[in-house]
């Protein structure tokens, strides 16, 4: 017998089994999913100029490197539209396994892509349209997979939950760093000829695709449905019960923050390695910088998702809201400055990759519990998604403002603007950590 919310609730060792199961394919798919986000640009970062022209810019390489790292986030709330409306019509637990299976070919055929040399601009071209493509089925990985989890987890520990949910991000930003660094140690590197450039960029992808395929297989054998929707009545318009009255006013709210968190993860993470080693900084403490930031967030995302839980997600948010406005901004561009300073490039940048990680940490219990359970699923889904869509071009945003800056600082304003986001967003919103989500 499927185990019921409330049994769950009390801590019945049987019927929690359930709830363990899916917060750990959540947590793995979430791994997963951001190991894949962060595959360009930590990975082929290195290797770019393989799918460029030669003589490309400095800049040219950087916006390219950029665009394959965005044009994922662009597909994103594509697919958490479409698999939204799937996970709250058909169930999380089918669609979670539908769109399992999309991103692991979509990564696998990543792995086998020639390069400009072969096949000129279709090389960059496929990997563009690909990517895309990935980012349309892994937007609806977390649109379906994080509200079947969190559907289980205690109200009391919702914050937690959503935090380890969300500890894929530094775990996978961690892993796939070391990985690269391991590569770039073992394999020649330089130029769009070298053996890092023509194939070796491809083992990280490659696991990728492993990893990917276990979870089509961890969700397809051993995860149950979510009791709650499966007892909550099934809408046959989710969008438009969605954008109206309550739930409209929430996914504004929503934009808000999740606008926040993009631009500051933009600002930060996606273009921490190719930006700093575009300004001289060495590549080695580039990529250091990222490691040890992660490593520290995997400890420090259930401390804040406790924080969460005990003061409020809307209060936590304005913190980091007001860091990433203000402290964060000030020593990135310290950072900046002194590109080639190993001192400051780990000490300022890891704070600044810490600032923008730790927003993560409180995100998803915040956004679960605004949407009530027969569109939980594509509410979800689309608060976390659409608003990565602007933030998503922030090549071209930096484009435009290198041209009243220089172009080496321009990720402090966009950084600023996210925190500025953030607080505004929180400030509108109210506390929700008390509800039931089997009654939102």
């Amino acid at each position: 017998m499927v185990a019921s919310v409330t049994d769950l609730r009390h801590g019945d060792a049987k019927h929690a089994d359930p709830g363990r199961r899916t917060l750990r394919a959540a947590m793995f798919g979430f791994f997963v999913d951001m190991y894949d986000v962060y595959l360009p640009v930590v990975a082929l970062a290195p290797a770019a100029g393989y799918f460029a022209p030669a003589g490309a810019s400095t800049v040219e390489m950087a916006t390219l490197t950029a665009a394959i790292f965005a044009v994922s986030l662009i597909g994103r709330p594509i697919g958490a539209i479409v698999f939204g409306v799937l996970g709250d019509r058909v169930g999380r637990r089918k669609t979670t396994v539908l769109v399992a299976a999309g991103f692991t070919i979509c990564t696998g055929l990543i792995a086998l892509l020639p390069g400009y040399s072969t096949i000129g601009l279709l090389a960059p071209v496929s990997l563009v349209a690909l990517r895309l493509l990935d980012g349309i089925f892994l937007g609806g990985e977390y649109t379906a997979a994080n509200p079947l989890a969190m559907e289980y987890a205690p109200r009391e520990k919702r914050g937690v939950y959503g935090s380890l949910l969300n500890v894929g991000y530094p775990a996978a930003l961690g892993s796939i760093t070391v990985l690269t660094i391991v590569l770039l140690q073992i394999l020649p590197s330089d130029g769009a000829d070298s053996a890092y450039a023509v194939w070796g960029w491809r083992i990280p992808f490659v696991i990728g695709f492993v990893l990917s395929g276990a979870i089509f297989l961890y969700y397809l054998r051993s995860v149950p449905e979510s009791e709650i929707w499966t007892k909550a009545e099934k809408p046959k318009k989710p969008l438009r019960i969605l954008f109206a009255g309550r739930n409209l006013r929430r996914l504004g709210f929503a934009f808000l923050v999740g606008s926040g968190a993009w631009l500051t993860l933009d600002a930060t993470v996606g273009i921490f390695a190719s930006h700093f080693k575009s300004l001289g900084a060495n590549p080695s403490v580039v990529n250091t910088a990222i490691l040890i930031s992660a490593l520290v967030g995997i400890g420090m995302f259930p401390w804040i998702g406790a924080a969460g839980q005990r003061y409020g997600r809307r209060q936590v948010f304005l913190v980091l809201g007001a860091v990433n406005l203000v402290v964060a901004p000030t020593l990135l561009g310290l950072a900046v400055s002194g590109a080639k300073s190993t001192t400051m490039v780990l000490l300022c940048g890891c704070i600044v990759l810490l600032s923008t990680l730790a927003v993560w940490s409180v995100i998803s219990a915040y956004l679960m519990e605004l949407f009530p359970t027969e569109v939980r699923s594509s509410g979800y889904g689309i608060a976390y998604s659409l608003p990565s869509v602007i933030p998503a071009l922030y090549p071209y945003y930096m484009i435009w403002l290198s041209g009243i800056m220089p172009y080496g600082y321009t990720p402090v304003v966009l950084l600023s603007a996210g925190g500025l986001f953030l607080m505004v967003g929180s400030w509108l919103s109210s506390d929700l950590r008390h509800i039931d989500l089997e009654n939102a």
